[in-house]
């Protein structure tokens, strides 16, 4: 196992950011799905630009 982060495409359900997180750290795909949708709730949008950035920056 690599310990470089990578996009997961393939079990990723848009550009694979969240899937990847979760591969990277052992944790559930669908808790950072969750987390991305409330930090988007919560924080007006910025995590949208979060994961964007993210799927330009890796791979």
């Amino acid at each position: 196992m690599s310990n470089r982060f990578r996009l997961d495409r393939a079990n990723g359900k848009f550009l694979g950011v969240c899937s990847g997180i979760a591969a990277h750290f052992g944790w559930d795909p669908m808790l950072v799905r969750a987390a991305f949708v409330i930090g988007t709730l919560a924080g007006f949008g910025s995590a949208i630009l979060v994961y964007f950035a993210v799927a330009l920056i890796a791979d």
